[in-house]
């Protein structure tokens, strides 16, 4: 298990003072790589190789947002690959140890130059020590879209600002899309993502937006339909 200390800064919390999903999806992205990084195949590695890895899913659960200036401690633990995917959870915990996060991650290990999915080299498994699987819930990481009227939202022209080293728009960002198509957004208690389709600089992305009593969800789409992400959104 790979393990590193926090502490919530105010850049990354709300008008109630209290971390944004946004920002703790920030902190789980940010231990997977540093922990590919600590391993010896981080990103320097993988664009020297012309691979990534591309993530396909998250399932995040949230116990409760922690406050501005609490110390925090982030982990993850990789816990199977096969072939071309990768298997991970990542947890946040309190000071006094209590889980105020969890999630489950899967990634596709691509090669970047021929945009196709590739065989994970055996010495990056070795590389793991993989562990048992979180304590948590497992939902399925197809999304299901509601039956319900669809809502169109505002299209958005992706910038480079979006945009990571993958030459891609970073996994956080279609979180922000889609609280953006939303508006006001309660606080989160259960999230899922699945992302289907890379959007790039330049793309256009229209929102369509699937209201029931306690979720939202939101299809982040090409003009002609093809999806691009779809986020899963329930509250509390």
């Amino acid at each position: 298990m790979y393990t590193f200390n926090g502490r919530i800064r105010y850049s990354e919390v709300g008008a109630d003072g209290t971390l944004t999903l946004e920002a703790l999806m920030d902190y789980f992205q940010d231990c997977a790589t540093f922990h590919s990084e600590e391993v010896g195949f981080g990103v320097e590695y993988l664009m020297k190789e012309k691979k990534g890895w591309v993530l396909l899913s998250w399932q995040i659960q949230v116990n409760r947002y922690p406050k501005f200036g609490e110390k925090v401690t982030i982990s993850t633990n990789a816990y199977d690959f096969k072939r071309s995917f990768g298997y991970r959870n990542l947890m946040m915990q309190d000071e006094n140890g209590a889980y105020v996060a969890v999630a489950n991650s899967v990634w596709l290990y691509m090669d970047m130059e021929k945009m196709v999915p590739d065989r994970v080299e055996q010495e990056q498994v070795d590389a793991y020590t993989f562990e048992e699987k979180f304590p948590m819930e497992y939902p399925p990481t197809k999304i299901k879209i509601p039956d319900v009227a669809a809502e169109k939202g505002r299209p958005i022209v992706i910038g480079s600002y979006q945009i990571d080293t993958n030459g891609h728009v970073n996994n956080v960002e279609y979180l922000r899309m889609a609280c953006e198509a939303i508006g006001k957004v309660p606080k989160i208690h259960a999230f899922r993502a699945e992302y289907k389709k890379s959007a790039m600089l330049g793309d256009t992305v229209y929102p369509m937006i699937y209201k029931e009593k306690t979720k939202d969800t939101v299809t982040l789409c090409t003009e002609a339909g093809k999806i691009y992400a779809t986020i899963e959104m329930q509250w509390e």
